[in-house]
């Protein structure tokens, strides 16, 4: 199995780090610094995730029988992350596999992965003729490609500019957004 992770990283200036242009004289106060990085001033806040918004509630409460009731990991007394027995073993045989890489995946992900994930989705015994699928980054990942391959490729239905997509009401904060912003 094949395991892939991506990073943006997004240096600013600061008082340690000096601009390499020759003409631009060092960063010597936070108010230069401040002035410098102020177009992140004008980057509007997400709106608060109202599931989120219940991990955080579960944080601040002193009951202590409080229960956690936000999707997520298991979680032991300490409210720590449990991991099932069953995730520590696939966890030990994936480190055991001599055969196993860290090479790119293809752009569509593994396709033997992806393959036993649409029959574990659809079921074994389903014609899988007419179905795709690709491997994604995560489930925020699946949800933008996917919005970006209907905004581009669906037909927009009769008098409708946009393919509709329809979430679930409670759904993440942010799947309004990156279905808004895919097109």
């Amino acid at each position: 199995m094949k395991f892939l992770a991506a990073s943006l990283v997004i240096l600013f200036p600061s008082a340690s780090v000096r601009s390499l242009a020759v003409s631009s004289p060092p960063v010597t106060s936070r108010e230069a610094q401040a002035n410098k990085m102020s177009f992140l001033s004008s980057i509007p806040e997400g709106p608060p995730d109202a599931i989120l918004g219940i991990a955080e509630a579960f944080k601040a409460c002193t009951d202590e029988n409080k229960v956690n009731v936000c999707v997520g990991a298991y979680r032991d007394s300490a409210g720590k992350p449990w991991i099932l027995p069953s995730v520590r073993k696939a966890e030990e045989r994936l480190l055991q596999d001599a055969s196993a890489n860290k090479e790119y995946a293809p752009i569509a992900g593994d396709a033997a992965y992806v393959n036993l994930a649409l029959k574990f989705a659809y079921g074994a015994d389903f014609n899988l003729d007419n179905v795709a699928g690709v491997q994604s980054l995560s489930g925020t990942g699946a949800c933008r490609l996917g919005g970006h391959f209907f905004s581009k490729f669906a037909p927009k239905p009769a008098g409708l500019d946009k393919v509709p997509i329809y979430v679930p009401s409670p759904t993440w904060g942010n799947h309004i957004k990156i279905f808004g912003e895919a097109g």
